[in-house]
């Protein structure tokens, strides 16, 4: 029995796409994962489907940087509406992700501004209020002087 002779990645790849104008989402008709994103098997690994497309239409994409959709649409292949971005970027400029969320703050849990004078940067870059860091070294500096003299008072 004689089968059929391979076929190529792309070739497998454009059936599964729904490709309208170049400045139009290509939307991925196969099938995506339970975060949205389209998935394609090129014949040796499982891959995203937007990622393939890239690497198909434009080039590498190397390995410090990911892909960013700036269409926000998960579902989209058109490489158009891709751009490369360090990972920090990328969840940024995201709307729904938390680092995007907590970035949009302008004001911290206790009400004080995120104005450049009063923000500061932990070890994870995350921005951090500078009153309350501030207030929160006072007392843990109050709490050590206390432990200090207790000794002194009981004794």
């Amino acid at each position: 029995m004689i089968g059929r002779p391979p076929v190529a990645p792309a070739e497998r790849f454009w059936p599964k796409v729904s490709r309208g104008a170049d400045n139009e989402c290509w939307e991925w008709l196969a099938y995506r994962d339970r975060d949205g994103y389209g998935q394609f098997n090129d014949g040796t690994t499982q891959t995203s489907a937007h990622r393939f497309a890239y690497r198909l239409l434009v080039g590498a994409i190397p390995r410090e940087l990911v892909i960013d959709h700036l269409c926000e649409n998960r579902g989209c292949v058109n490489p158009a509406h891709m751009e490369l971005v360090p990972p920090r970027v990328n969840a940024l400029r995201g709307s729904r992700t938390l680092a995007a969320i907590a970035e949009a703050k302008t004001h911290c849990v206790h009400g004080h501004r995120f104005s450049p004078e009063n923000t500061g940067r932990d070890g994870r870059g995350a921005r951090v209020c500078r009153a309350c860091r501030r207030v929160n070294s006072r007392r843990w500096y109050e709490r050590q002087r206390a432990e200090r003299l207790r000794p002194l008072a009981q004794g």
